[in-house]
């Protein structure tokens, strides 16, 4: 088996070859940065980042195997292979447009065991987390670990799309990147994460920033206890996340009995 070490340094390249080709993209063709791709939501930026991406992993071995990919913008190839790379070249691709600050490439290495390894990075500012099975989680190669925030009535949150009703935490915000919100959970920034949609995030948007949460010492899970980790196209789910036992088992219960919530408008 590749050492994990092998597998972050791939995640770690592929993720240099997105930024790179972004920073390239917004200096040659400017007028294009808010420019639309071919299917709703999709933007040129990222396409752009899904070739980058495709141009490290496709030539890449793990396991002694060539390296599946299943990317939100060109989907899944090279299923059958021992690892699988889960891309999304840029999660909150509308923040990136618009260049607000929140916009992330997030990539997880799957194989029969789950996610082995992952990287999130913050196209932004360039802060990188990473996680290893086993093996704890960082942000920029130091080591950290989730709030530990117990009581709902103290938690700042962190929200996907519109909450259908308060439910009783201190503050939320929503900032549009589903992966970089869960490693905001996982470094102690915020207390916890609730999705308030339904069944509209993908395996892209949320394995990377799952396995740096649970290797902080949190909690991740979909509020109807499906499997998270999937490589079969069309998976949706409804993630809460904490950083403690007590505050994840109170955002669960509230979720379950909340309102049904929505996107919010032009949301990624």
């Amino acid at each position: 088996m590749t050492e994990a070490s092998e597998v972050v340094d791939l995640l770690d390249r592929t993720v240099d070859a997105v930024a790179d080709a972004l920073d390239s993209f917004r200096s040659a063709e400017p007028e294009r940065w808010r420019a639309r791709g071919d299917r709703p939501g999709q933007y040129a930026l990222d396409i752009v980042a899904d070739a980058a991406a495709h141009s490290v992993l496709d030539t890449a071995v793990l396991d002694g195997a060539p390296v599946g990919v299943f990317s939100e913008e060109s989907g899944l190839t090279g299923a059958g292979q021992p690892v699988v790379v889960v891309v999304d070249p840029v999660d909150g691709s509308t923040n990136a447009s618009r260049q607000i600050p929140w916009y992330a490439c997030s990539l997880a290495a799957v194989d029969a065991g789950g996610v082995r390894a992952a990287v999130v990075a913050n196209l932004a500012t360039g802060v990188r987390y990473r996680a290893v099975r086993g093996g704890g989680a960082t942000r920029d190669g130091a080591a950290i670990s989730v709030s530990g925030q117990a009581e709902l009535a103290s938690a700042v949150v962190v929200l996907n799309g519109y909450a259908g009703a308060h439910a009783g935490w201190r503050q939320y915000r929503t900032l549009g990147a589903m992966a970089l919100d869960l490693c905001a959970v996982a470094d102690g920034t915020f207390d916890g994460s609730i999705d308030c949609t339904v069944d509209a995030i993908s395996p892209w948007d949320y394995l990377g920033g799952m396995l740096v949460v649970s290797e902080a010492g949190g909690h991740v899970a979909d509020v109807e206890d499906r499997t998270l980790v999937s490589l079969e196209p069309g998976t949706r789910r409804t993630l809460v996340a904490a950083g403690s036992a007590e505050l994840f088992a109170t955002l669960l219960d509230r979720r379950r009995v909340m309102p049904p919530g929505r996107p919010a408008p032009g949301a990624p």
